[in-house]
């Protein structure tokens, strides 16, 4: 089992990375919530993973820190619920986001990630309550990438529309979407926000 890699960051395709690590190129998918907080290309960077094995593939995914594997592996243990929907609501928020969602029973925050319906949402609630700590930092896309703040939140929009994209919306949605979102200093809430406005249309 992989667990952890350190390596140099070559590439970077929503929602997908490859590491160069001991002469091997490792291909992970991460939530996309994580991605602005990754290093320039180039750079080295060191990912917690979880691996899947399965007959046609070996798939990796990746996480800035231990808190939000731990809670990508709970979700993955409720039933219905896979590596691709697991890491689809961590990318509509993070860590602490959801035990918040978890812990005031926000079915309707759950719901938000594209795939979970209510009864999903409410089993969730169900097997995770009292299962997820309230130690994990909130991830932030807070000045990684931008000297001031209209910078910044024009590199949020851009991970925002990769993050809609990556998650079905077409070009047409994606734009009228992001034209609505008011000044951005957070990506898991402005693409909380976006889901949000999606679900409206």
């Amino acid at each position: 089992m992989i667990a952890l890699i350190t390596g140099k960051l070559i590439e970077l395709t929503p929602p997908q990375v490859i590491i160069l690590a001991g002469g091997v190129g490792y291909e992970l998918d991460l939530p996309i919530s994580h991605l602005a907080q990754l290093p320039p290309l180039g750079s080295e960077v060191t990912l917690f993973t979880h691996q899947v094995i399965r007959e046609d593939a070996h798939l990796l995914f990746g996480f800035i820190d231990r808190a939000e594997r731990n809670c990508f592996r709970q979700l993955i243990k409720i039933s219905g619920i896979g590596p691709r929907i697991a890491l689809a609501l961590l990318s509509t928020m993070n860590s602490q986001q959801l035990y918040v969602a978890i812990e005031e029973d926000d079915a309707n925050a759950l719901c938000l990630t594209p795939g979970v319906g209510k009864k999903m949402a409410e089993r969730m609630l169900l097997e995770l309550k009292g299962k997820l700590s309230n130690t994990a930092g909130i991830l932030t896309a807070t000045g990684l990438f931008a000297d001031n703040a209209q910078n910044q939140d024009s590199n949020i929009r851009k991970d925002i529309a990769n993050a809609l994209e990556s998650l079905g919306y077409n070009n047409k949605e994606i734009t009228q979407v992001i034209k609505q979102l008011p000044e951005l200093n957070d990506l898991s809430q402005g693409i909380k926000e976006s889901l949000k406005l999606l679900s409206k249309h």
